[in-house]
């Protein structure tokens, strides 16, 4: 499977990155605490985009295999599949704030 890259930092990224410290610098500990549920957060949404994924391409093994049935689901599929998208978007709001926009 072609891996696409979704985000801009890998959970390995966010893990090596260091902090310039200053006199009222931020607490480093409380940082990579944060940093550390980040990373979890990361790696779970990993794990699900690929199970997503590999349930996609079965799908569309599957109605490949039965054209008929592909004609007929169309409209269903397609709005589960922008129902999915939406739920994916607002989960990521929910996760990120609007930082994921600014």
């Amino acid at each position: 499977m072609v891996e696409k890259t979704i985000a801009q930092l890998s959970p390995k990224e966010i893990l090596e990155k260091e902090f310039k410290t200053s006199i009222k610098g931020y607490n480093q500990d409380e940082v990579d605490k944060f940093l550390d549920t980040v990373i979890k957060d990361y790696e779970q949404f990993q794990k699900r985009i690929e199970l997503l994924e590999n349930e996609n391409a079965k799908f569309k093994k599957e109605a490949e295999k039965n054209p008929e049935q592909q004609t007929r689901q169309g409209v269903t599929q397609g709005n589960t599949n922008y129902d999915i998208l939406k739920r994916l978007s607002n989960l990521e709001k929910h996760v990120f704030g609007n930082k994921l926009f600014d």
